[in-house]
């Protein structure tokens, strides 16, 4: 049987009774004032670009308690950021491309360069070598320090042949000493932002395919994003199996439990199946840190995900963790009402629970049961 931790006490205590939500601005899209104002008051994180700073002044003034985080990434630097051998002011990395040694980048077994496979202009660096490491930590923290609240870290990778399939650098032959490096770094870097004050959150995308990946990254790390969580599209809903479901939902138990932050971002149009698979999903783990954000289309970034009536349902608070009712069926008990998730494979027979009292469904009707069939979810309300 499959259950998640208990809740500390003093985490319950400070858990909030709805859900949070992040907004992604790495676009530069444009934005008005009153967009500011009305997301700032109900988001809990924002991301921005570091020549956004006047935009993170914004969103502290419409709400102090909103947390921002200024786009960093880790593993590359961008030549396009570098005019007549200068590079910009404010860049999208730690580094820049002009003023960075040749020893920092990453050089395949022909001693050539990596440049991203779909991202023209990006060049992959060497996260394990030392001089990069503080370089890069230096770099970030004299730009960010007493403007932003924290660094959003794209691309901590995991395996060796990401963004060039099948070539592994010459430095990092397996995708284990790949994670070494980057361990290295976050280990490394790691008081030099407790110093600065500066809260850090990684982009660990597919940490599920390898065991123990997401928990050994987030040890140096204030939290994690999870760029593709749970749904793949409409109709690519990721299930129960020892890479699956329960690897992603693990990941907001165990920040959780270490009072960390867990971003989560589930991908489809929004149609009804996936998102109350994915938000039903979120709320069996969530607790006062976690915060969850749709995309309907990849990497764009720009103005916020919906707002869902459904992130403002006071839930109460959680019982107790979420636990298993039938095989890959999960419920978890609140105050004011129950969410439970079928991850079983999408199509596979409905499993009806039965519930204690008269909960409200999301249509609006009044049920003692509900019935759901693989990869679905639901969230209930009943009166406290």
């Amino acid at each position: 049987m499959v259950t998640a931790s208990f809740v500390p006490a003093a985490q319950a205590e400070e858990e909030s009774r709805t859900a949070k939500s992040y907004w992604l601005h790495m676009n530069s899209s444009p934005t008005t004032d009153e967009m500011i104002t009305a997301e700032a008051s109900r988001r809990s994180y924002v991301v921005l670009n570091a020549w956004e700073s006047d935009l993170a002044e914004k969103f502290k003034a419409a709400n102090p308690k909103i947390q921002t985080f200024v786009y960093k990434d880790l593993s590359s630097t961008r030549s396009y950021a570098c005019q007549n051998g200068v590079d910009d002011t404010d860049l999208p990395t730690g580094v820049g491309y002009c003023a960075a040694d040749p020893s920092w980048f990453l050089l395949d077994q022909n001693g050539q360069r990596f440049e991203y496979d779909g991202y023209e202009g990006h060049w992959q660096m060497d996260v394990g070598n030392p001089a990069y490491q503080n370089a890069w930590a230096d770099n970030v923290i004299a730009s960010s320090r007493d403007v932003f609240d924290g660094v959003f870290m794209d691309n901590a990778l995991f395996a060796c042949d990401t963004y060039h399939d099948g070539v592994c650098p010459a430095s990092y032959r397996t995708d284990e000493s790949m994670r070494d490096a980057y361990r290295s770094m976050f280990a490394n870097t790691r008081q030099k932002f407790v110093d600065a004050g500066l809260k850090t959150v990684a982009n660990m995308s597919n940490a599920r395919l390898h065991e123990g990946a997401w928990d050994s990254y987030v040890e140096y790390l204030d939290g994690g994003f999870d760029e593709w969580w749970l749904t793949f599209g409409d109709k690519d809903l990721l299930s129960e199996y020892p890479e699956g479901w329960s690897r992603q939902v693990a990941q907001i138990t165990a920040d959780e439990a270490k009072g960390k932050i867990t971003w989560v971002q589930p991908h489809h149009s929004g149609a009804e199946q996936p998102f109350r698979y994915a938000f039903a999903s979120y709320l069996l783990a969530a607790g006062s840190r976690a915060a969850l954000s749709e995309i309907q289309e990849t990497d764009r970034y720009d103005n916020a995900s919906p707002w869902r009536a459904e992130y403002d349902w006071d839930l109460g608070e959680p019982a107790a963790a979420y636990y298993e009712v039938a095989s890959n069926v999960f419920r978890r008990d609140f105050a004011c009402g129950t969410v439970i998730v079928n991850a079983n494979k999408t199509g596979s027979s409905a499993v009806t629970v039965r519930l204690p009292s008269v909960h409200t469904n999301e249509k609006g009707s009044s049920v003692r049961s509900v019935s759901l069939r693989g990869t679905t979810g639901t969230v209930l309300r009943k009166a406290c």
